[in-house]
């Protein structure tokens, strides 16, 4: 579900899933810098930072942005976001350093690997929730993605408590799906989040699914994505973040 530029309420636009801008095709409304090397990005707002489920933004709107530079499939970029400061570890902003290559295959298909360091801004508690991550996906056209990720050195949480370190594993899948007028999408995805723990108990590991439905309009460098949200209740208990309200968000999305 995030196989756009943005990962803005988690919607297929950032087929988070697929795996963040990162794993996305290069826009149209990229620079062309060289022969082989492209500079793109995008800006956005949403009215609720929901990510793999929970709301990092509490219920509030957020901006975000997103650089990056691909070379023949290679990529690095830059991804930020506002966030809740009411929320651990009570930053104010979140950014994203990413790096990876895409692997055309036959036909319509292609795969990604990339690696990407998360920290936590202003306000945060000495980097106690700063983590790093470890993706691959597959897609199909801009239609479908499926993605498994690796977090070695994840937080783990007991609702807002930070309890130690572990390592945890993401399983996500996203699609769209054009409808007529040229340009409206039918979207949908779903993960599982899985935390290992660090112990018995409070400590012990537990994992939760989420997933969303939602329409999409797409026009030339433009995009609004709508979407209706859902995950399990678990997820309080693994996550310092709490699942959304009132499960509807929408993302307005700017690409270059």
């Amino acid at each position: 579900m995030r196989s756009s530029p943005l990962r803005a309420a988690h919607a297929v636009f950032l087929p988070a899933c697929l795996i963040g801008s990162a794993l996305s095709i290069p826009s149209a409304g990229a620079v062309g810098l060289a022969d082989n090397l492209d500079l793109g990005g995008s800006l956005a707002l949403t009215t609720d930072y929901i990510y793999r489920g929970v709301s990092a933004s509490d219920g509030h709107g957020a901006a975000q942005a997103d650089l990056h530079l691909d070379d023949s499939g290679t990529y690095i970029g830059l991804w930020g976001t506002t966030r809740s400061d009411l929320l651990y570890p009570y930053a104010d902003y979140e950014a994203e350093i990413y790096l990876g290559h895409r692997f055309e295959l036959d036909g319509s298909w292609s795969s990604s690997l990339s690696a990407r360091a998360h920290y936590f801004v202003a306000g945060t508690e000495g980097g106690a929730a700063d983590y790093g991550e470890l993706s691959a996906a597959l897609t199909w056209l801009d239609r479908w993605t499926f993605s498994v990720s690796a977090l070695p050195n994840a937080p783990h949480y007991w609702f807002e408590d930070r309890l130690g370190r572990s390592r945890a594993w993401v399983v996500e899948s996203s699609g769209q799906w054009l409808l007529r007028p040229e340009g409206l999408f039918v979207t949908g995805g779903a993960g599982y989040y899985y935390s290992s723990g660090t112990g018995t108990g409070i400590a012990a590991g537990a994992g939760y699914a989420y997933g969303d439905v939602g329409l999409a309009f797409e026009h030339r460098r433009w995009r609004i994505d709508v979407g209706y949200f859902v995950a399990q209740g678990e997820a309080a208990r693994v996550t310092p973040y709490p699942v959304p309200h009132d499960r509807i968000a929408a993302t307005l999305a700017w690409r270059f």
